[in-house]
C-alpha cells in the first residue's frame, strides 16, 4: 500500500504543473487580449510588426523579429514570459494544500490556468472572451461530475450543478440593471465560477461571491483615494470574480 504524498509535496508537484502550463500561456494571452475598437473584436493574427504569429499556446516571441533584429520590433510581443508562469504556480500551490489528496484537487489544477488566462486578458483589455468562458462554464460542472464518481471526494455535484445556473442569474440581473457596469462577459464566467464554489456548498458560493465585490470595491478605493479613478472609470471586474472564486475554493477546501 503506497503512502500519499505530504502536503509539501503535492504543493510542489502542482506548482510545477503551474509553472509548465503557465508557460503556455503568453502567446494565447497575446492572441485574446484584442480590444473591441479593432477588428471588431478578431484575435490578433500577427506580431506588433505584421509577421503572423501561429499557434496559441508557447512564448510570445515572434522568430521572424528575432532573426532581423527590427527597429522597434522587439522579439517578445507581449510580457507575461515570467509572471504568468509564477502566477499559476502560486495559485496551483495554494489549491493543492488547501485541498489535499482529494479528486477534486485534479478539476482545480486543470481549470486553474484558464483562469489565469481570462484574468490577464480582462486586465489587459477589460474583456473576457466566450472561447474561454463559455468551455469553462461546460467543464467546469462535468469534470466535477467525474470527481464526484470517486471516492473521497469532499464536494457535492448537485450544488455544483445548481451554482452556475444560479450565480449567472444573479450577475444576469446585476447587468440588466447597470450594463456599464457589470458586463455581460462577467455573468457568462459566472457560470463557471457558480459551479466551481457550488462543489463545497452554497455558503461557498455566497463566500466567494462576497470576496470577489469586496476585493473589487477596495481596489477602486485605493484607486480613487490615490486620484488615479474617478467616478466613471470602467475597472474590469473578471480578476475579482476569479480572485473571490479562488478565495471560496481555498476555504472550502480547508473547511471540507
Amino acid at each position: 500500500m503506497t503512502t500519499p504524498p505530504d502536503d509539501l509535496t503535492l504543493a510542489a508537484v502542482a506548482a510545477l504543473w503551474g509553472v509548465v502550463t503557465g508557460a503556455l500561456l503568453p502567446r494565447a494571452a497575446y492572441r485574446f487580449s484584442t480590444p473591441w475598437e479593432e477588428a471588431d473584436g478578431a484575435w490578433r493574427t500577427q506580431c506588433p510588426a505584421g509577421h503572423p504569429v501561429r499557434g496559441w499556446l508557447g512564448r510570445a516571441r515572434c522568430p521572424r523579429c528575432a532573426r532581423r533584429a527590427e527597429p522597434g520590433s522587439p522579439a517578445g510581443y507581449a510580457p507575461g514570459g515570467v509572471l504568468l508562469p509564477v502566477v499559476t504556480a502560486a495559485v496551483c500551490a495554494a489549491l493543492a494544500l488547501a485541498t489535499g489528496v482529494r479528486p477534486e484537487l485534479a478539476v482545480w489544477l486543470a481549470l486553474a490556468p484558464a483562469g489565469v488566462l481570462l484574468g490577464v486578458v480582462d486586465l489587459r483589455v477589460h474583456r473576457l472572451p466566450d472561447p474561454l468562458t463559455l468551455p469553462l462554464a461546460a467543464a467546469a460542472p462535468a469534470l466535477l461530475g467525474c470527481a464526484a464518481l470517486l471516492p473521497e471526494h469532499a464536494g457535492h455535484w448537485t450544488t455544483a450543478l445548481l451554482g452556475a445556473p444560479a450565480l449567472g442569474a444573479a450577475y444576469l440581473v446585476l447587468h440588466l440593471v447597470n450594463p456599464g457596469g457589470m458586463a455581460f462577459g462577467d455573468v457568462k464566467l459566472a457560470l463557471g465560477a457558480g459551479a466551481v464554489l457550488g462543489w463545497y456548498g452554497w455558503s461557498t458560493v455566497v463566500l466567494g461571491t462576497f470576496a470577489a465585490f469586496l476585493s473589487g470595491a477596495l481596489y477602486v478605493g485605493a484607486l480613487v483615494v490615490a486620484r488615479r479613478a474617478g467616478r466613471k472609470t470602467l475597472v474590469p471586474f473578471g480578476p475579482f470574480m476569479l480572485a473571490g472564486t479562488l478565495a471560496g475554493v481555498l476555504i472550502g477546501a480547508y473547511a471540507a
